[in-house]
């Protein structure tokens, strides 16, 4: 199918709306395709929409953009204040190899599937540069504490940021994997394997398969050096704890002296 006929030239947005979209309650009137979810805007503008919380609109101006973003606004769950969003430029090029060249897409012609594949690309990109700037803010506060281990300043350690910082971890791990599925392929290649290879390229020039490792290392190293940190404040709690047991056992016996010396 080709949607974009005699159009040599478009531009892809995606953004980062929210956690999850509701994609149960679009109507089936403008869908061009239902795996990923695509929809028609207008005579040549469509929107191909992800279910953890994406939007691609491809050949959308702003005014329609905002339009139709107001409009699904009550389908976003969790929605982000300030959404992560990234925008690349196609071109039809039918006698070279497609992929990317100084920036842009280059593909043989805009049918749909191939502007499905390289949208779930830019989907899956922009949720990982979302996460990489969350999990960077959390190691920012995390990094001077576990490098302080051996000073007192250890002491003062913020068990409630601890707890949200392993939270968070298990969230975003999560989601990476039950619903984003960064490093595995689109179900689209199954119908249409013919555009595989533009896929791997695609995933190639954004680094998904590394960025998802990445990402995973940094999971990783993020709930164990917070669950170090929680276990070194609740040992020092016990002790701060067993202190004041000795302490009151102390006065015990100081009391009791003086009884007896003075009963004496």
């Amino acid at each position: 199918m080709t949607f974009f006929e005699g159009v040599e030239c478009l531009q892809l947005q995606a953004i980062f709306l929210g956690q999850r979209l509701d994609l149960r309650s679009f109507a089936e009137s403008n869908r061009l395709s239902s795996n990923p979810l695509t929809m028609a805007l207008g005579p040549s503008s469509v929107a191909v929409l992800f279910r953890y919380g994406v939007a691609v609109l491809v050949s959308v101006q702003a005014e329609q953009s905002r339009q139709f973003l107001d409009g699904i606004a009550g389908l976003v769950v969790e929605p982000f204040t300030n959404p992560e969003s990234d925008t690349i430029e196609l071109i039809v090029s039918p006698d070279l190899p497609e992929g990317i060249e100084q920036g842009r897409v280059r593909l043989q012609n805009f049918d749909l599937q191939r502007i499905q594949v390289v949208a779930d690309v830019l989907a899956k990109s922009v949720v990982l540069a979302y996460y990489e700037v969350t999990l960077a803010k959390h190691f920012d506060r995390i990094e001077p504490l576990a490098a302080n281990l051996s000073t007192r300043w250890a002491m003062r350690i913020n068990s409630r940021a601890l707890l949200q910082d392993i939270s968070t971890t298990l969230v975003i791990e999560s989601k990476m994997t039950g619903r984003v599925e960064a490093s595995e392929k689109p179900e689209l290649l199954w119908e249409f394997p013919e555009h595989e290879r533009l896929y791997l390229r695609l995933e190639g020039e954004y680094e998904l398969t590394e960025r998802n490792l990445a990402l995973e290392r940094k999971l990783a190293l993020l709930a164990r050096t917070a669950g170090t940190l929680l276990g070194i404040l609740q040992n020092q709690r016990s002790l701060r704890v067993e202190w004041y047991i000795v302490f009151l056992i102390l006065i015990e016996i100081v009391i009791t002296l003086l009884e007896k010396t003075t009963g004496s």
